[in-house]
């Protein structure tokens, strides 16, 4: 098998990663902010209008923080 001449594959670098790392805990947080933030609200009984603006406000909380840790935390192992 040949070998590549003139250079070699380099991997993500670090700020990748860490993007990575935020995208993926944005969207687990998301989602867990849709399944406990929609019980909550059906809980409260909010309907309508209430109901979407209070799940879009905890799902965006959830995913925003979520995703922050997992960012840090793959900065950490960079």
């Amino acid at each position: 098998m040949p070998v590549p001449v003139g250079g070699y594959q380099s991997g993500p670098t670090c700020w990748d990663k860490m993007r990575m790392g935020f995208l993926i805990g944005f969207s687990v947080g998301i989602a867990s902010g849709a399944l406990f933030g929609g019980f909550t609200a059906f809980r409260y009984g909010l309907r309508g209008r209430e109901l979407v603006n209070n799940l879009a406000k905890t799902m965006l909380q959830s995913g925003g923080t979520f995703g922050t840790f997992m960012a840090i935390g793959t900065g950490i192992r960079c």
